[in-house]
């Protein structure tokens, strides 16, 4: 649990001689995170902090509230930095979920504290990554299915209002970081929800394709991605 991880490091920085050394460790290590915590605790002191989770990858750390709400802030926060990339990930999963064959979360800016986080629903479920090989291999036709209908409805979108994001080569709008990002429900076996659009943009298929499995040999090896393919052409002959 990362949550009493860093709560127990913070109170044996206590210890460690030197006041400006013990700051430097909370916030090069520990990423401020009390700070930020405190902060979003009294933005929103309705909500109940005392079920809290913290998630940490990638440029960020999170905090999962009362498994209600998802809010996320680089680990190395500066003020100065413009939110441009959080305005833009807003942008396309706002302009996306309502086209997307599962769930992509709607993201809320907050400002509180002096920082700026993104907010958005918790999703339920477990991450696919977490799933053993056997299982990834056992559902990888369902998944492998549910996947390629997902990339295709993402990918052949044409929001008007995202015209301007068309920054580099591409045909059109991907995740990009799909591999890592699938919520499966635990119930029905079938995916919930695709998080974590921080990577999302235009590009290309292949390169979407590549990212379903390029980072987990589990997943890769599951053989997944051929159903992924399969059921994107299917549907794409169909267009």
């Amino acid at each position: 649990m990362w949550k009493q991880f860093f709560e127990v490091s913070n109170f044996l920085c206590n210890f460690i001689p030197g006041r400006r050394r013990r700051a430097s460790i909370r916030r090069n290590k520990l990423y401020d995170w009390r700070k930020k915590y405190r902060a979003l605790r009294k933005a929103y002191p309705e909500l109940n902090f005392r079920h809290t989770k913290m998630i940490k990858g990638g440029w960020n750390i999170g905090f999962i509230v009362d498994r209600r709400y998802v809010f996320k802030i680089r680990k190395f926060y500066d003020k100065n930095t413009p939110t441009k990339k959080i305005m833009r990930e807003q942008r396309i999963t706002g302009a996306l979920a309502g086209v997307a064959s599962v769930r992509i979360p709607r993201i809320e800016v907050v400002r509180t504290g002096g920082y700026t986080f993104y907010k958005y629903d918790f999703i339920p479920g477990r991450n696919m990554n977490t799933f053993s090989p056997g299982q990834i291999a056992r559902h990888a036709d369902v998944w492998g299915a549910q996947i390629g209908e997902f990339i295709h409805s993402i990918h052949t979108a044409r929001p008007d209002d995202l015209d301007d994001l068309r920054d580099r080569p591409g045909d059109g709008w991907n995740h990009n970081d799909i591999c890592n990002n699938v919520i499966i429900d635990p119930k029905t076996m079938r995916i919930a929800g695709i998080i974590d659009w921080e990577y999302s943009g235009w590009g290309l298929l292949e390169t979407e394709f590549d990212n379903c499995v390029r980072f987990s040999k589990k997943i890769k090896d599951s053989g997944i991605l051929m159903h992924i393919k399969k059921k994107y052409h299917k549907l794409a002959e169909k267009d």
